[in-house]
């Protein structure tokens, strides 16, 4: 890190400031400009805060120039992370784009979560989503059915051979989640609930980590470190979006280009999620299309059975005729970006 210290400090200032920092293991070098005195520290910053420093008087500002997300950081494993699951299907690295498909919430019509599974399978797609517990913004939303919509799931999977992916909101709910899904996801709105991020890495289940609604890069690649940190290293990023001041036309801005960003400095895998990153059914093809030119790993889009009838997200919720539509030509468009980008890699080596 750099320390610049204010041109009124004094020598007392700094050197208490050197002081710290050679207690602390780091290596110094102090500068003294005409205006400013500027200390190169390099060091572990677990055992000294960036804040810390800053508190001492006559310490102007305090650059990072290591990025604090460790484990998520191309600094610490160059290669991308490949997530591979028992029915060999990969998520990340050169791998063909996945898809994740299903309705916002499971519903008591056993029989159309079925018609979406099928539909899904025979699409060529590789998960099965739907949410079983469900964080509204009003308290009189339909709120999810709970472990019985994650029975549903398991009951589709077993007879289509689809992965499931549902979202955990409580550590309470976690043992009982793991027995039913084979991905947890944890949603923008609990993106920063700690506690939560903490247990789920300390269980063996990969992870889908959305995006919050308002979170920067930074702030979205720490909250997948809270998870590592703990130990799971199978975390899948999803970018779905953030709110903006236009609501006019879109539900949330996608930001496509966190997704290059993401893959230039994490190893960790990216999907996008075009159907909540726009809340419009209309924009979840050229979106989905955006999202995998710009590198993502795959796409998580929401199929309902009867959106107009949905308990919940029936606007943004593709039906299965159009679903079928729309995927046809998201698997020529991926099939033939994949072979392009192969084509590029060989090249280039």
């Amino acid at each position: 890190m750099i320390i610049i210290m204010e041109r009124t400090a004094t020598k007392v200032n700094i050197q208490r400031v050197l002081d710290l920092l050679k207690e602390n293991g780091f290596k110094v070098r102090c500068n003294e400009g005409e205006v400013h005195t500027v200390i190169d520290a390099l060091g572990d910053k677990t055992s000294i805060t960036p804040g810390r420093i800053a508190a001492f008087e006559g310490v102007k500002e305090v650059k990072v120039i290591r990025e604090p997300y460790r484990l998520a950081s191309r600094d610490s494993q160059k290669e991308d992370t490949v997530i591979e699951f028992s029915n060999g299907v990969k998520i990340g690295g050169n791998n063909k784009p996945v898809s994740m498909v299903g309705p916002c919430s499971v519903e008591e019509d056993y029989e159309g979560l079925l018609k979406v599974a099928l539909a899904a399978k025979e699409m060529g797609c590789q998960f099965l989503r739907g949410g079983a517990f469900k964080p509204r913004t009003s308290p009189y939303d339909f709120q999810g059915f709970g472990e019985k919509a994650l029975q549903y799931l398991k009951r589709a999977s077993e007879e289509t051979g689809l992965l499931t992916v549902s979202e955990v909101m409580d550590a309470c709910d976690l043992d009982m989640m793991c027995e039913y899904v084979d991905v947890l996801q944890i949603g923008a709105r609990n993106v920063q609930n700690f506690k939560l991020l903490q247990a789920v890495g300390r269980s063996n289940k990969p992870v889908i980590l959305k995006r919050g609604l308002a979170s920067t890069i930074r702030e979205f690649l720490l909250a997948a470190e809270h998870i590592m940190y703990q130990g799971n290293r199978n975390v899948i990023l999803c970018e779905r979006g953030i709110r903006s001041f236009d609501s006019a036309f879109t539900r949330n801005v996608m930001d496509i280009a966190s997704i290059p960003v993401i893959k230039k400095y994490s190893h960790l895998p990216i999907i996008v999620d075009p159907s909540h990153g726009t809340g419009q059914r209309y924009l979840i093809e050229p979106l989905a299309k955006a999202g995998l030119v710009v590198g993502a790993d795959g796409i998580m889009i929401e199929v309902h059975h009867d959106p107009e009838n949905a308990l919940s997200d029936g606007k943004q919720s593709l039906p299965i005729p159009m679903f079928k539509e729309v995927m046809a030509r998201l698997n020529k468009f991926s099939e033939s970006l994949h072979y392009e980008q192969n084509c590029l890699s060989a090249n280039v080596n």
